[in-house]
């Protein structure tokens, strides 16, 4: 659907939802405990809801609590054959039951839709293949079979976090001692630092090295029993961008003291004006880069090649976004430049069905001269249901009727 937006002061209190890339990583990691797991969250995505769905066609019992505010997990009792597992639009529940599912011997299919059966797995393929699985495809629909062996997985550490996290949560199930080796510096290393957080949660041991990971095999994961899931720095993102825009609002539920990468925005929008290397924290570019339009300088955004292949090109729809509302904008193979200090004129900006290119384009509407006209607004869905909800609650001028 589209959405329209007309500038409007933003101001009043926006509480946080819950961090998806913590809550995939606890679904799953309940879906392969000893005991029941309450899993508390104040929000939900339809991402989320994917991981929750494939865990149950894994064995699992992901039930929604009575107030609709969270899981409870009942762990898997009997592995199945053969399990369909359809992953909506979701990398992170791709590429984590990828390794999962061939760990268990599962006979599983593959499915996704919007841009996930063109996003490319076969770094992580190539190695399942190498230790005992079989895929049919690199991309979806793939059907893998086979058990996943313990040993040594060699993994390119700037390609994606997503494979390694797959790994990590995998390989403590197998019966023999793994060792994950980078064969590249590693980048979005805080991904696996929230990985590393939820094994510790579920009392599973890994090592970290200077060039990888050591995991031992044959270990259990324990229930915590009940776990909170703490706000999402991804999410907070949009908002602390507006507030270095200029307007005024206080941002609540997050957790200070998180390991979400995330967090450095609040140094990074410290650097408007300057280059920012966005490398450990690529989905905060479309924000800042709409934030980097009020700022009178250049900004540099670089270290963002992977943004070429989420749910949109993101480099590309970014640079779309912000020339269509009147921004001087260059594009780079691996970032862009923004040339900050001209008003957003207002105009139709092409949502690309991606989440965060919807609410970058919200954030710049808010200060547009005239309204804009953002499509796909339907796409927040995906990480941030409530956004155009909180958003007019915040004062956002939206016409007639929003996703939410």
């Amino acid at each position: 659907m589209d959405i329209i937006i007309s500038a409007s002061a933003l101001s009043g209190t926006v509480d946080i939802p819950a961090s998806k890339s913590f809550a995939h990583r606890q679904l799953i990691a309940a879906a392969l405990a000893d005991q029941s797991t309450t899993i508390h969250m104040n929000a939900r995505s339809a991402d989320i809801d994917a991981t929750a769905s494939c865990i149950n066609a894994m064995g699992a019992d992901a039930a929604l609590l009575s107030n609709n505010t969270g899981y409870i997990v009942s762990p898997i009792a009997e592995i199945p054959d053969e399990a369909s597992l359809f992953c909506c639009e979701s990398g992170s529940t791709l590429r984590f039951l990828l390794p999962v599912a061939a760990a268990l011997g599962i006979r599983a299919v593959f499915t996704g839709t919007g841009r996930l059966p063109q996003r490319p797995n076969q770094v992580l393929i190539d190695q399942m293949r190498s230790h005992g699985v079989t895929a049919d495809s690199d991309y979806l629909p793939l059907a893998i079979s086979g058990t996943l062996q313990s040993g040594l997985y060699e993994i390119a550490g700037n390609v994606s976090s997503q494979y390694i996290t797959g790994l990590l949560l995998a390989l403590p199930l197998l019966p023999g001692n793994s060792q994950i080796r980078f064969t590249t510096p590693l980048e979005s290393a805080a991904y696996l630092d929230i990985t590393c957080a939820v094994l510790h949660q579920f009392g599973i041991r890994v090592e970290r090295t200077l060039d990888g990971y050591l995991i031992p095999g044959n270990q259990s994961y324990l229930s915590p029993v009940n776990i909170t899931t703490e706000g999402d720095w991804s999410s907070a993102v949009f908002w602390h961008c507006a507030n270095r825009m200029g307007h005024r609002i206080t941002i609540t539920g997050l957790n200070n003291a998180s390991c979400q990468g995330d967090k450095s925005v609040l140094q990074q929008l410290q650097g408007l004006g300057s280059e920012i290397d966005v490398s450990q924290t690529p989905d905060s570019l479309p924000a800042l880069a709409v934030a980097a339009c009020t700022f009178p300088g250049i900004t540099r955004f670089t270290g963002a090649g992977r943004l070429r292949i989420k749910e949109s090109d993101r480099l590309k729809a970014v640079s779309d976004m912000l020339i269509a509302l009147g921004q001087k904008v260059q594009e780079h193979p691996e970032g862009i430049t923004v040339y900050g200090g001209a008003p957003f004129t207002g105009g139709r900006v092409n949502g690309c069905n991606d989440h965060r290119i919807v609410m970058a384009a919200a954030l710049a509407a808010s200060l547009s001269q005239s309204p804009v006209i953002i499509t796909d607004a339907e796409a927040v869905r995906k990480s941030y249901p409530a956004f155009f909800k909180d958003f007019a609650a915040l004062g956002g001028n939206i016409h007639g009727q929003y996703p939410g």
